[in-house]
């Protein structure tokens, strides 16, 4: 990384953040407004306040669909408070997980642009986001850019390749 560029989150940890952050500003600001204790997340996100949240009401978080799933142990298609709170640690280890992957993906790409002797890997970036490959940078010729994406492309894991990079 140039010593110019400020590190970024990876994706999948900056969503769950950025989630985190949205929900417990959200509480804040609905307790503070009603002059009331800040609401929990269950709360929030129990939009018509029946004491439950539905798939619907947590529609709009990719891939808590599973989570809501796995932990709806009476199968009614809503969750109570216990059963969210399972759901949460559910999702909240499965964005980890993801995480992770792309992170053994990002270092695998990294290697093996690495390998290329004819590639100037140091010039090229590497992100990952659900196994998405983004390869950013410089390269000398259009040559050097179609080896970096046939290499990001071999590695396993990899969903995709975006080409982002610049001819020098």
């Amino acid at each position: 990384m140039r010593p110019d560029r400020k590190p970024a989150l990876p994706a999948g940890v900056a969503a769950v953040v950025f989630i985190g952050w949205a929900l417990t500003a959200a509480a804040d600001a609905a307790g503070t407004q009603a002059g009331h204790a800040p609401k929990s997340k269950f709360e929030l996100l129990d939009a018509n306040h029946d004491g439950f949240v539905s798939k619907a009401e947590v529609r709009r978080y990719p891939g808590y669909a599973k989570a809501f799933d796995e932990a709806d142990e009476n199968h009614d298609g809503k969750l109570d408070r216990d059963e969210f709170i399972k759901a949460q640690a559910i999702y909240e280890r499965m964005e980890a997980a993801e995480f992770v992957d792309d992170s053994l993906i990002t270092a695998r790409v990294k290697a093996a642009l690495l390998k290329e002797p004819k590639l100037k890997s140091l010039d090229v970036s590497v992100e990952t986001f659900r196994g998405h490959v983004l390869l950013s940078g410089f390269v000398d010729n259009a040559s050097q850019r179609a080896r970096a994406l046939q290499v990001a492309a071999s590695v396993s894991g990899v969903v995709g390749v975006k080409d982002r990079m610049a001819l020098k």
